[in-house]
């Protein structure tokens, strides 16, 4: 295999497939990326660690046709380093590959690409498009809510499925049992028969990269009850699904909260923060005294000391005092686009609803913590 290949793009692409592979492989295999060079001037180069699998393809100056696998961290760190504008020229022959550009050389061993392990797609019978801004959209507002406990893999990912309320919409949720985001959208087109799938948090990651370049495009998604497929401009990327049942999350979601508090949703996050910070790490608890058109915010710590913080609000209820993890808050309340906040409460031991202003579209419910 003999290609030339400008350093952006293959820094691009190399950018792109490199944070797939893990760094640390028992199969040495799957630390190398597998580089295929095609006569009609395209270059295909494909990541995989076996749940997961990128492949991008961009043109190049194709010398000689081949194929090979040689380690991604190593070739993305001499495409980093290289100058911009330089003209990379890759040749593989013999077990090694020759990187040269300009002066400098490099000299790479490569794996055979007979061994290199592909993911079989098989039959994905769901098939649909959706803007990039939608699934943005889905992926931010739920994705801080993704449980990291591995016991409860089932947890580890956003559970999409489609159901028929008032219309026919597309629901993405993640809890990790203290807090649940929960997005709406109207239902795409070709997705009325999808299955309830669980879509793994590294794919969440790798693909909400990939719509930061993207364009504002639509993106094609195809998938089955196992794997699911993202289509971008030249990237596509395959992963498994979750084998799990998610739980029945509605249940958690209350309806029967009518005390209504409206906040400045920055004024609040800010607020929040500034009285976290005298909190001890491990509980994080921060208070919520609500009166007549007040909230004051207070920690109490031992440790550490104390701190407290009003903020004018729109509250006409009964007076309540309710405790929340810190932490919680702050992400719940950096996911309001619009101005203002709403949350929803009933008692001091119910969990709280929260939406953004009268929009319904996302929801989120948070557990409280005695304090």
């Amino acid at each position: 295999m003999r290609a030339t290949i400008e350093r952006a793009t293959l820094l691009k692409c190399l950018s792109h497939v490199q944070s797939v592979v893990e760094r640390r492989n028992t199969i040495p295999i799957l630390s190398n990326v597998l580089i295929e060079a095609s006569e009609g001037g395209k270059i295909k180069v494909t990541a995989t660690d076996l749940d997961l699998q990128v492949v991008e393809t961009f043109a190049a100056d194709v010398e000689t046709p081949g194929a090979t696998t040689v380690s991604a961290h190593t070739l993305f760190e001499i495409a980093r380093k290289l100058p911009d504008g330089s003209q990379v020229q890759l040749h593989a022959a013999d077990g090694r590959m020759a990187v040269n550009a300009g002066r400098a050389r490099f000299s790479l061993a490569t794996l055979p690409r007979d061994d290199f392990p592909t993911i079989a797609e098989g039959e994905l019978p769901t098939s649909f498009e959706i803007p990039a801004s939608s699934l943005i959209q889905i992926i931010d507002k739920t994705r801080f809510a993704i449980s990291t406990e591995e016991t409860r893999y089932y947890l580890n990912g956003i559970f999409l499925h489609v159901t028929d309320d008032a219309e026919p919409v597309l629901k993405a949720a993640a809890t990790d049992g203290h807090r649940l985001a929960r997005v709406t959208l109207p239902r795409p087109a070709g997705a009325e028969n999808m299955p309830d799938i669980i879509v793994p948090r590294k794919c969440v990651a790798e693909v909400r990269k990939l719509l930061d370049e993207s364009g504002g495009n639509v993106i094609q998604v195809d998938l089955s009850a196992s794997k699911i497929r993202f289509t971008f401009d030249s990237v596509i990327l395959t992963s498994k699904l979750i084998d799990g049942t998610f739980p029945d999350y509605t249940r958690v979601i209350p309806s029967g909260n009518t005390r209504r508090l409206e906040v400045d949703a920055a004024e609040f996050a800010k607020a929040v923060d500034r009285v976290a910070t005298v909190s001890s790490e491990r509980s994080r608890a921060v208070k919520l005294s609500l009166d007549e058109d007040r909230l004051v915010l207070s920690v109490n710590s031992p440790d550490s000391g104390a701190a407290e913080e009003e903020l004018a609000v729109a509250y006409g209820d009964e007076r309540l005092e309710i405790g929340f993890n810190a932490k919680y808050l702050l992400e719940i309340a950096s996911q309001v686009d619009r101005e203002n906040a709403v949350f929803m409460f009933n008692s001091s031991g119910d969990p709280a609803l929260m939406r953004e202003g009268n929009d319904t579209s996302a929801v989120y419910v948070v557990m409280p913590m005695r304090v």
